[in-house]
């Protein structure tokens, strides 16, 4: 929050010969101009300007008038230092919580904590207000491992929560201004179906991509502040491709997806890190979009990477999912079924094995190459 003054005297200066005499009863008159950095104005000043209006019959001493983000409040110093602050901790709290009420302005004026100061374990707030935290142990270990570590491998199925939490823990670091810039990228690889020609630009091409790092972001900040950000490059969200050649410094790096990168992608990717910087690696291996015979590049790292100090891996599971109760159910079966094909293709492997031996040449079942 940015402060400028302006003095005034008010009263009752008299003028005798040669002397300047000031009377004992001069009152000082302070103008300030208070910019609110970093938050929605509209938050703060409240809907019809009703938190406006609480402050003025809070302080009805002072001349306040807001216009923009600017406001700009004239009267007495000491008036004038006691709403300063106030704004301060109500500009840190709009900041955080992304919300605030008129319980919350008087609970701050009077020196207390606020409703939501209350709340322990909440990463950052929704910009309606709902608290974000972790819902489950695993989950707690990625917010655990992203304090201690500086990469973190976040590996689990659908539903876990590991980019939502992942934007989370980004968004909090930036507002709380430990980086200055937030990247997100995710491999531009089409899930099964070809979609062809997109037009567009080059960003209009790309987007559909990219969307599901958009959802999580349009959850956590304004879509007035998100897009000025996005305008001034404090969050960069771009495909994997155009990682190359870049230094991240003083950032946090997400990369979504990770599981549909090759081997050279994702080595090219994790060398990408520069000073002041932390990344967050997610992936579902059982979702790889790659053809049949190209090598997961997240399976080839979690392989690579073990035992290096100041990389964390975490494991989600079944119990970690936080989506509809059928998502559960769903990921259930499918694991299900995946063992029984595997089973199927084992017992298939060791039948075909013995027929070489028996046969002395070697042996294809039917069966086995409808399961490859």
């Amino acid at each position: 929050m940015k402060t400028f003054f302006f003095v005034y005297f008010n009263d009752f200066c008299t003028f005798a010969p040669y002397k300047l005499h000031v009377n004992k009863y001069l009152n000082t008159l302070i103008e300030k101009h208070i910019v609110l950095e970093d938050i929605d104005p509209v938050i703060f000043y409240g809907v019809n300007n009703s938190h406006l209006q609480m402050l003025k019959s809070l302080f009805p001493k002072l001349r306040i008038v807001a216009r923009d983000n600017v406001m700009h409040i004239l009267g007495d110093e000491l008036d004038i230092a006691k709403i300063e602050e106030d704004m301060e901790n109500m500009r840190k709290h709009v900041l955080k919580y992304n919300s605030i009420d008129d319980e919350d302005i008087l609970d701050i004026v009077k020196g207390k904590k606020t409703k939501a100061d209350s709340v322990k374990g909440v990463i950052i707030y929704s910009i309606s207000g709902r608290p974000i935290k972790s819902r489950s142990e695993n989950q707690q270990k990625l917010i655990d491992a992203f304090d201690k570590s500086d990469m973190v491998f976040a590996v689990g199925p659908a539903g876990t929560g590991k980019t939502y939490l992942s934007i989370a823990l980004a968004v909090k670091a930036l507002k709380e201004k430990t980086v200055k810039k937030i990247i997100l990228s995710r491999p531009a690889v089409e899930a099964g179906e070809k979609l062809g020609f997109l037009p567009g630009d080059m960003k209009d091409k790309i987007d559909p991509y990219l969307q599901p790092l958009y959802d999580a972001l349009e959850d956590m900040i304004s879509a007035t502040r998100l897009q000025d950000m996005m305008e001034k490059h404090i969050i960069q969200i771009a495909p994997l491709a155009f990682m190359r050649g870049r230094t991240l410094s003083d950032a946090i790096i997400i990369l979504d997806e990770a599981q549909n990168t090759t081997p050279q992608q994702i080595r090219m990717f994790l060398t990408r890190m520069g000073w002041n910087s932390k990344m967050i690696i997610t992936g579902d291996m059982t979702q790889i979009d790659l053809p049949r015979e190209q090598k997961s590049g997240l399976k080839d790292a979690l392989q690579i990477i073990q035992g290096i100090e100041g990389i964390s891996v975490v494991q989600l599971g079944q119990k970690d999912i936080v989506r509809h109760k059928l998502v559960t159910r769903i990921v259930n079966a499918y694991d299900a079924h995946d063992k029984k094909l595997e089973e199927k293709y084992k017992k298939n492997e060791e039948k075909a094995s013995a027929k070489e031996k028996d046969l002395g040449t070697p042996y294809i079942d039917k069966e086995v190459k409808s399961i490859n």
